[in-house]
Formats: structure tokens, sequence, C-alpha cells
């Protein structure tokens, strides 16, 4: 079961309506009954990719400058609806393993990994070349990844994309200023080697300025390029040995280790960092500026941060979850969670 809740104006939740909701509710899916489970979400500004582990692609919300294709020719859908890309007269491509979003912008890795973007980016997002800010269906990005490689993580936020490629490479494209995507500190139009990277990168996370990157977990090793903003950089650990999973928000880095602890640093004007040494976590995603957790000793999802749009939970008129932490769901497992912009989903 696939739910839902948080901010929905354009319909970016599934849900059928274009009301923001603050109880998870279940999302649609413009499709015969399916088994398939979730496998990915990714979130964008106003709209949201869903990747089943099937390897079929979905996507909801606005879609005026074709984000996530020409869906049955509509500029906005509040349910979610199979995405194909016509690749050549004679093929349409769809099967997917990858996806991410920017604010305005798309990314498609199929199963015989090319990469496609589509939708709007004025600083590089689309990794098209410096002569193209929009796409208004998936184009294929010519020469990427490098021969012999596949892309075994991809991530974005706000303005930038970022892809870890199976010889611990790491390249990135769109918003670069504040050196989220390495040296120089520009905006990269066409997918760039994050250079000075001294491990095999593993996992990526992308907060709006910076981009996190981590190594094997036994080694412990993990780099930040980009802005110190709320001391994203300057308040890192040394090292994170034994990490399962990670995630960011705009302003915050989140590791999960195997023990269940949660390390989390960053910005905390809303609670957006869960009381010290949380434990028996065992499912993390971070989103505009809230957290999702999964506490596997009581069986509970708990969201912490800023939640005025319901993406935490009903808080009774506050824009904050307690610091203890806002229960959204009580279920015995969760196989998956999603966060975006002021956006939650839990997958069960």
């Amino acid at each position: 079961m696939l739910y839902a809740f948080g901010s929905n104006g354009s319909g970016q939740l599934g849900l059928g309506h274009c009301d923001d909701v603050s109880v998870p509710s279940k999302v649609f899916l413009a499709a015969p009954e399916t088994t398939a489970k979730p496998s990915k979400i990714a979130a964008g500004g106003n709209h949201t990719l869903l990747l089943l582990s099937t390897g079929d692609m979905y996507a909801c919300g606005l879609n005026t400058d074709g984000r996530y294709g020409t869906v049955a020719n509509q500029h906005q859908h509040t349910i979610f609806q199979k995405i194909e890309i016509q690749y050549s007269p004679t093929q349409i491509i769809s099967k997917f393993r990858l996806c991410a979003a920017t604010w305005e912008s798309s990314t498609f890795v199929d199963e015989d990994g090319r990469v496609f973007t589509s939708g709007t980016g004025h600083k590089g997002q689309l990794g098209q070349g410096p002569s193209v800010s929009s796409c208004g269906t998936p184009t294929l990005i010519h020469g990427f990844p490098p021969l012999g490689t596949q892309i075994v993580d991809l991530v974005a936020s706000m303005g930038h994309t970022v892809a870890v490629l199976s010889d611990g490479s790491v390249y990135g494209w769109g918003t670069g200023r504040k050196g989220q995507l390495g040296q120089p500190s520009r905006d990269c139009w066409i997918p760039r080697k994050v250079e000075s990277i001294p491990f095999h990168a593993m996992r990526a996370a992308c907060g709006k300025d910076f981009t996190y990157i981590v190594g094997d977990a036994g080694e412990g090793q993990h780099l930040i390029f980009g802005s110190d903003k709320w001391q994203v950089v300057s308040a890192a650990p040394r090292e994170v040995h034994g990490w399962r999973d990670i995630s960011a928000s705009w302003s915050n880095i989140y590791v999960l280790l195997d023990s269940g602890i949660l390390l989390a640093w960053g910005r905390n004007d809303h609670g957006q960092i869960p009381s010290e040494g949380l434990a028996s976590v065992t499912k993390l995603a971070a989103g505009s500026e809230h957290v999702l957790v999964f506490n596997g000793a009581i069986g509970t999802c708990l969201a912490y941060g800023w939640g005025e749009h319901g993406n935490c939970g009903d808080l009774k008129g506050n824009q904050d979850a307690p610091v203890s932490g806002s229960p959204v769901l009580v279920e015995p497992e969760v196989l998956q969670m999603g966060a975006g912009c002021a956006t939650s989903w839990i997958i069960t």
C-alpha cells in the first residue's frame, strides 16, 4: 500500500484531487491492479515520479512544460500516469532503473542505462548543453554515462542532479555556483565529473546548495561539496562507519547506521533534527525541511521538522512537529518511505 500526505496544490500526491492532506491517504495509479511495489519516489517542486519494482514508471502533478513527457497531452494529473518514452519511430521505452527530480525537471535512466531529461532548467538542470533550457519530452543525454560504466545511484535537489557511477566516480549537472558540483564553482550544462573524491563513491544525497557522498560503509569515508550554511559541512562527523542509508533535506544531512541510530546535522530552527541518539530506526526519508523515520521498536512512522502543509501529519494548527516527533502512521512494518517539497509518502 502506498500512502501520501502533505502539499498537493498541483495534484502531486496522486490522490485524485488538489487539496493538501495531513492524514496518510491511499495513492491511485492509472493502471490495472498491480502487486508491484514502489522502489523509488522522486519529488520535484510540484510533480512526483514513482518507479515500481517491475521497472514501470509513473508520474503526476504539474506538467505544463513536459517535465514528465506528453502524457495524454494534459498539463496536470492528479492520478499517477504511466510514463513511456518514444525513443525512435519504432522503439518505445517503458522500463526504467532510476529516476530523479529537480524543481522543474526530471531525469530517467532506462533499463539499458541511457539517460533522458525533460522539463525546464535555466541553469543546466537538463544536462543537454548551454543552449537547452527546456525539453517538452524526455530527451537523451548523448555520451553519458561514459562507455563501460553504469549509473548506480541518481539523486537531485532543487537545482542540481548527481549520478554515482559503477566505477566509483561521481558526475553532476545543474546549479553549481555554491560548489555543490565541485570545482570550478559554476553551473554545469552537461554532466561534469566531480573531482577530488579520495575514495570509491557508493551513494550520494543532494541538499539545496550541497552534495553529500559516502564510500564503503566499512571504511566510513564521506565528503560534502558546497555551502557550509547551517554548518552542513563543518558540523559533520569525521567518519560514518556502518552507514545503512543516507538522505538530505534542503539544509540537513541524515545518516542511518546499521545499529539503528540516526545521525543528523544542519538546520534545526523547525526541529528538523530528531533527538540525539534516536535509535531503532529502520527507514529514513528527508524532504525539503522535514524528515520521516520509521521506529521499528514501536512500529511507528515519525515526522520531524516543518509541516505547515500536512507533510508531518496533523499538527493541530502548529507549523512544526513536536521535538519528540509527530506519529503519522502506526504499522508493524514499513517497506520504504519518500519525502519531497512538503510532501511525504509511506509504503507498507
